[in-house]
């Protein structure tokens, strides 16, 4: 076999990797492969004629792709609806950046708000240092808190029948 044919013979096989090559070089598990098909993040393989599916290189690029935009915090569906602007002759960048932009805005909210519930718990904690034991249904120091981000009621639960 010349080299030249060999080489051809080993990019050849590149473009056809089967879904354990493409876990493999992907990291990602081959159910997971499965289910971002099923999704829509991905192509439809090409199946040999015994069924196996078998993938263009591209899918590794999709692929990374995909594991990118979930570490910046993208959802599955974010990320389909990304890729579909794309594969329709539309840049996805401004979408991106409003996502983004929401998201921070998002973020700043939660941060404002466990900083609100750090000192709510510091003084609480403060208060049952003072307090020492305290007797209750369980734990009075518990039981006898106010703490602004309390906990709704279980389900079906008054707050009065909750407290009984």
């Amino acid at each position: 076999m010349a080299l030249g044919s060999k080489q051809q013979l080993t990019e050849e096989s590149r473009a056809a990797l089967k879904i354990g090559e493409v876990a493999k070089l992907s990291a990602i598990g081959i159910e997971a492969l499965r289910f971002y098909e099923r999704s829509g993040l991905l192509g439809r393989p090409a199946r040999t004629q015994s069924g196996y599916r078998v993938y263009d290189t591209a899918v590794l690029k999709r692929l990374d792709f995909i594991k990118r935009a979930q570490v910046l915090g993208f959802s599955l569906d974010e990320i389909k609806r990304i890729i579909a602007d794309k594969l329709a002759g539309r840049s996805p960048c401004l979408e991106v950046r409003e996502i983004v932009r929401h998201r921070l805005e998002e973020l700043d909210k939660r941060m404002k708000e466990m900083r609100r519930y750090r000192r709510e718990l510091g003084a609480a904690l403060t208060q049952w240092d003072q307090t020492g034991e305290l007797d209750g249904h369980v734990c009075g120091l518990i039981e006898g808190t106010e703490i602004e981000h309390s906990n709704p009621p279980p389900r079906g639960l008054s707050k009065n029948k909750r407290l009984q």
